[in-house]
């Protein structure tokens, strides 16, 4: 008899892949989460200028960034759109990256991929372009976690099938056909009359006779089989083919679905029967785990919403025994095919079986860590002797003994399927902690800056992490390496800056940063282009009007004057070398005049500007009289600044 094919019997035969599923993010919340980050005048003084109608490439990047840092991801992702759409020749990869993280965050899950994949289209040798590429060596990671196990046969197995192992007081609850003979006459159809029953045993005990059937209202003439008691001992959780009333129930291709139903003990009976409301007809429900804490119950099922054949679902249960609505781990945990068999350890490891994520052959043992109600950390294989080319599924795992047990259908057993007892010898890293230390400094100074927060976001844009500089200007801090960081330092008066970390063997890795001043330290004496990352304002040789490449870099200057009414500055203008002096003198304070005429025709009060020329006596470079220079070279000294008074 193929063995292969009495596990798909009592496994999910899930007919229908569901191929689209998206997951809504709550915004608000992570904008909430983000408020205390710096905000910069520069979003309103851009706004201003684009309303005008002045647009450039490195505005729009500006603009962007600006809103992407302060957690503002529909505004960022409204503008890295214009800003590809219109300049998408002129940009680096970059910007792709971080609109494909705004549209994530907006839950534009495909939209958000088309961008990652152009992203890593244009970076080949990027850590995050091989991440998306996924060119890991799948069995080298399971080979890593292999040998922690020695594992032994059941004591109670037969020469029939014996699965689905569940932990009921001093022993086990498990799945059988041995009473029916199933091995010489299974017919692997949904309506065959024969079917496994749940049974229970006392694991200490040495008398085999002690395996006792559960009783006439849980097992009937279909399927029993993978099953939990809840903490109290209450309830009776299990799977069984729809049936009804004497009855099989069958969809509308005639196959007969699985459902979850619910057991209550009554002095020592188990009774009571009830089907669980989310169930359907139309689609199967089945193999119940709980929560440490017994408020989530999850369970495998192809319900619409499924991302492949089967996947894992978690839903609420509540304490007057209603139900919420049932919810998709989503596409960390679940593939286009099949995931099934959850356990939840006490530590809130997720174990569950797939034949979708990198494995030895057909369905492997995974792992996950569950935190704060997430499913987005990395899916471990947890490797050989548990794992095997054949099918290995229905792990349970106590974690204060190290102890569990597993179904599989692999050679060397005793029946169809049959249960292995285990013993964890070496605990399973789910968890990859990377040193992370540096220190921040302000780019211009080099000074250290003390105090300044770091931040690590992980991908989903959450803050996991936070942490400050010490009197030296340095911090340490710890992330995991399993999945793509971002490491954010963030200061008052200055511009956020990040790295990103993608997956890593996790050797300690330094980043420091150089921060930039942010607008709102400009005080007096500073230069008002350098605070706002404007280009320079260049005039052309032997000229005093504003250039129309230029219009847009004093607009951005109007625009702040606009915004801080009591700002007052002087634009300095400066000219190459070529000429006379006292020449150069006189055209350099006409382009200053030129300047300030320029801005008060916009609106600008004439009491609030000064304009002063200083030739060629301030060159930026060595291109003073005699000096042989480029005309890129000399055009570098013709120049405007403005710096504030007031």
């Amino acid at each position: 008899m193929n063995k292969k094919n009495i596990l798909l019997v009592i496994v999910l035969a899930f007919l229908v892949t569901h191929t689209t599923w998206a997951q809504e993010k709550l915004l608000n919340r992570a904008n909430q989460r983000y408020q205390e980050y710096s905000f910069s005048p520069a979003i309103d003084i851009y706004k201003k200028v684009i309303d005008k109608g002045y647009v450039s490439a490195d505005l729009l990047k500006n603009l962007g960034n600006s809103y992407y840092f302060n957690a503002d991801y529909k505004e960022a992702a409204d503008t890295y759109k214009k800003l590809l759409a219109e300049y998408g020749n002129d940009i680096g990869p970059e910007y792709y990256f971080r609109y494909s993280q705004s549209l994530k965050s907006l839950g534009d899950y495909k939209a958000s991929k088309e961008m990652m994949s152009k992203f890593s289209g244009l970076t080949a040798d990027d850590v995050r372009a091989g991440f998306f590429k996924g060119e890991k060596d799948y069995l080298d990671e399971i080979k890593k976690n292999s040998g922690r196990y020695d594992i032994k046969s059941f004591d109670y197995n037969t020469v029939y099938s014996e699965f689905a192992p569940s932990y009921y007081k001093a022993g086990l609850i498990f799945s059988s056909d041995r009473d029916t003979g199933n091995l010489a006459r299974y017919r692997h159809t949904w309506n065959s009359k024969d079917f496994l029953d749940l049974y229970k045993v006392d694991t200490d005990s040495l008398d085999h006779n002690h395996v006792t059937k559960l009783g006439e209202d849980v097992n009937t003439r279909l399927h029993e089989s993978t099953s939990v008691v809840t903490s109290d001992g209450k309830h009776l959780y299990f799977t069984r083919n729809n049936f009804k009333d004497g009855k099989y129930i069958t969809d509308e291709n005639g196959i007969i679905r699985l459902k979850l139903l619910r057991a209550t003990l009554v002095d020592g009976v188990w009774t009571n029967i009830q089907e669980l409301p989310f169930n359907s007809d139309s689609y199967s429900t089945a193999h119940p785990a709980f929560s440490p804490d017994g408020r989530t119950l999850y369970f495998a099922s192809d319900m619409p919403g499924s991302l492949g054949q089967s996947d894992i679902f978690s839903v609420t249960v509540y304490a007057d025994g209603k139900y919420g609505t049932p919810k998709n781990l989503g596409s960390t945990i679940n593939t286009e095919a099949r995931e099934t068999f959850p356990f939840i350890s006490s530590d809130n490891v997720l174990y569950f079986s797939s034949d979708g994520h990198p494995g030895l052959g057909g369905l492997d043992v995974f792992a996950t860590k569950i935190e704060s109600g997430k499913y987005d950390r990395a899916v471990v294989n947890v490797g050989e002797p548990v794992n095997s080319k054949m099918d290995d599924f229905t792990f349970i795992f106590n974690e204060d003994t190290r102890e569990g047990y597993f179904a599989s259908n692999r050679d060397e057993g005793l029946g169809a399927d049959d249960i292995y007892a285990f013993v964890e010898t070496v605990p399973l890293k789910l968890v990859c902690d990377q040193a992370i230390s540096g220190t921040v400094r302000d780019k211009i100074t080099n000074e250290v800056l003390v105090g300044a927060t770091v931040k690590v976001i992980d991908e989903d844009n959450e803050e996991v992490y936070t942490t400050i500089t010490d009197s030296n200007g340095n911090y340490k801090l710890s992330i995991d390496c399993n999945r793509g960081n971002f490491v954010r330092a963030l200061m008052q008066g200055y511009v956020p800056s990040e790295e990103y970390l993608g997956k890593s063997e996790g050797k300690p890795n330094i980043i420091d940063f150089y921060l930039e001043r942010d607008q709102v330290t400009a005080g007096f004496g500073d230069d008002l282009a350098k605070l706002l990352q404007l280009s320079t304002i260049y005039f052309d040789f032997d000229k005093y009007d504003i250039r129309k490449d230029s219009e847009i870099e004093v607009q951005k200057v109007i625009a702040a004057m606009e915004k801080y009414p009591s700002l007052r500055i002087k634009v300095n203008s400066h000219t190459d070398s070529r000429g006379k002096d006292s020449y150069n003198l006189w055209l350099s304070q006409k382009r200053a005049e030129s300047t300030v005429t320029y801005m008060i025709s916009k609106g600008i009060a004439e009491s609030r500007l000064k304009g002063e020329g200083f030739g060629e006596t301030k060159l930026i470079n060595k291109c003073e009289n005699g000096v042989h220079c480029s005309a890129k070279e000399h055009e570098k000294n013709r120049r405007s600044e403005f710096i504030i008074l007031e």
